[in-house]
């Protein structure tokens, strides 16, 4: 997925029903100017969908997304400021020279990963390495990040304190001290 390096706005719409996802995609993009980045089916029949676009079109198209959507949105996002770590991080794997601590966090849903990368960026003093969407995961999706010991733990703890309010995570883990070994499986 390629996300313009300048998108500030970042929309995501997830359904449980393929149909009901191509008719949502059809209303967003009918509702106001905005610039799909990826649509297409995932995991266990879901439909995912990714936007941009000034604040006000995306806003407008995101509601519209979720109304058609109805019952059968299993979970948005609307991300006004997104943090320019999530751009880089989202379907492509950051190569860094840093090997510090690294914190995993491994969600139910795309949108989730993506909502506890940004708040994890946000809280500071780790990189995103990679926020892997969907594919061949069963639906789930996760985020590697690395940095020291105590950004690690404090970014972790953002990123999942709302996706936990939300049912959404499945597994976290932080590996202070990695082998060396690992790294290029992890950057992989």
């Amino acid at each position: 997925m390629n996300i313009d390096k300048d998108t500030i706005v970042l929309a995501i719409l997830e359904f449980d029903s393929i149909a009901v996802g191509f008719n949502a995609l059809d209303d967003i993009v009918k509702t106001a100017p905005v610039k799909i980045i990826d649509a297409r089916t995932i995991c266990f029949g879901k439909y995912l969908i990714v936007f941009s676009g000034d604040v006000a079109s995306a806003e407008y198209s995101f509601n519209k997304g979720k109304e058609t959507g109805g019952n059968h949105v299993v979970d948005n996002l609307f991300l006004p400021l997104v943090h320019a770590e999530i751009i880089n991080a989202v379907g492509n794997i950051k190569q860094t020279e840093n090997w510090g601590t690294i914190g995993i966090i491994e969600t139910k849903t795309v949108t989730s990963a993506v909502e506890a990368a940004d708040i994890a960026a946000k809280e500071g003093g780790v990189e995103i390495v990679e926020i892997r969407l969907a594919n061949g995961f069963g639906g789930k999706s996760y985020v590697k990040m690395i940095g020291d010991l105590e950004n690690v733990q404090a970014a972790t703890d953002a990123g999942i304190a709302k996706i936990t309010l939300k049912n959404l995570l499945f597994a976290k883990t932080i590996i202070p001290q990695p082998e060396k070994e690992i790294k290029k499986y992890f950057l992989k």
